[in-house]
C-alpha cells in the first residue's frame, strides 16, 4: 500500500489533505459527516486580534467554476479561539493549522505571541489583509513588504510558520522568496484571486463588496503554475491550494511541486472530497509503484 502521509517542519501529518482556511469554518459542523482524524489537518478559519462581524451581506455567490466571495474575516477573535474552540480541535486527532490575519504588523505579531503558547501545530500568516497604516495596500502584494511582515511574525512566533501568498501579484517567484529570506518555514498558495460579477438586471455587482476573492475549479490553472514557479524558485515545503477538486489535481500539484495540499472550495458541494482525492491518490500510487508522496513532489518534465 503507498504511504500517504507526510512530514512538513518535522510534523507527521497522515494524509496530505488539509481542509483551507474560510471553507471549514473550526470543523464542527464537519465532524458530523466524518471524523476528522480523516484529514491530515484543519487551516481554520482565519482569525483575528479581536472579534469580528464581517461584511454584510451578499457576500458569497457562485459563478461559473467556482465562488466569489467578500464574508471579511468573521471571526470570535484568537481569545475565544484559544479558550474555546481549540481544546475541542485538539481532540480530533488531525494537525491544526492557525490562521491569522490583521490590518497591521502589531496585529499579526500580538497574535502569533499568543497562539506560540498554545498546542496549535502551525501558524499561517493569510497576508492577503490591507495594511492600514500604508493606505490599506495589502501585505502580500510586494516583496518589501512580505518581507516585513514575515520578519516581524517570525520574532513572536515558536511554531513553524507559514506565511500564505496571494496570487494578485506580478512575480509570485520574487514574492516567495521573500517570505524564506525573512524567516519563513512553510510557503502555502495560493489565496483567492480577486474577480467580481454584475448583476444585469440592477446595474450592480452581486457582492455588497464590489469585488471578492474567486476560488474553486476556474483558479485551478493559475494556482498549478504558480507552485510549479515557487516550487524552482525556493527551497521550503509548498502546501498548494486552488481549485483543488479531485485526485487527478492532487497529482498535478504534487508533480508542480507540493509537498502537502489544501482544499476548500469544493467541500461547498462535495463534504466528502478528501475521503475520494485519498482514495483516488492511493490508488494511482500503487499503479504506478510509487511508495510515498514525497516520490511524486516536483516531477513534472517541462518540454
Amino acid at each position: 500500500m503507498s504511504d500517504l502521509s507526510v512530514k512538513i517542519c518535522g510534523v507527521e501529518f497522515n494524509n496530505p489533505l488539509i481542509a483551507a482556511s474560510g471553507t471549514f469554518g473550526f470543523g464542527r459542523e464537519f465532524a458530523e459527516f466524518y471524523p476528522l482524524s480523516t484529514l491530515g489537518g484543519i487551516s481554520c478559519k482565519g482569525i483575528t486580534l479581536k472579534e469580528r462581524p464581517g461584511n454584510p451581506a451578499p457576500r458569497i455567490a457562485e459563478t461559473e467554476g467556482g465562488i466569489l466571495n467578500a464574508v471579511g474575516l468573521q471571526n470570535p477573535g484568537v481569545d475565544h479561539f484559544i479558550e474555546y474552540d481549540l481544546p475541542w480541535l485538539k481532540q480530533q486527532n488531525t494537525r491544526i493549522i492557525a490562521n491569522i490575519a490583521g490590518n497591521t504588523q502589531e496585529d499579526y505579531c500580538a497574535m502569533a505571541e499568543k497562539l506560540s503558547d498554545t498546542d496549535v501545530d502551525f501558524i499561517e500568516l493569510n497576508i492577503s489583509c490591507p495594511n492600514v497604516k500604508s493606505g490599506g495596500v495589502q501585505f502580500g502584494t510586494s516583496c518589501e513588504s512580505v518581507g516585513a511582515i514575515t520578519a516581524a511574525v517570525r520574532r513572536y512566533c515558536k511554531k513553524p510558520l507559514m506565511v500564505k501568498l496571494s496570487p494578485n501579484v506580478t512575480d509570485i517567484a520574487e514574492i516567495a522568496k521573500s517570505a524564506e529570506f525573512s524567516g519563513a518555514d512553510v510557503i502555502s498558495m495560493i489565496n483567492t484571486l480577486t474577480g467580481m460579477r454584475i448583476d444585469i438586471n440592477t446595474g450592480r455587482p452581486i457582492i455588497r463588496n464590489n469585488t471578492g476573492g474567486l476560488s474553486g475549479p476556474a483558479v485551478f490553472p493559475v494556482a498549478l503554475r504558480m507552485v510549479w514557479q515557487v516550487y524552482n524558485a525556493v527551497k521550503l515545503p509548498i502546501v498548494a491550494m486552488g481549485g483543488i477538486s479531485k485526485w487527478q489535481d492532487a497529482v498535478e500539484m504534487f508533480m508542480a511541486g507540493a509537498s502537502a495540499l489544501q482544499i476548500g472550495t469544493v467541500l461547498f458541494n462535495d463534504p466528502y472530497a478528501p475521503v475520494k482525492i485519498n482514495e483516488g491518490l492511493s490508488a494511482y500510487m500503487d499503479e504506478k509503484g510509487i511508495e510515498k508522496l514525497s516520490d511524486l513532489t516536483g516531477t513534472v518534465k517541462p518540454w
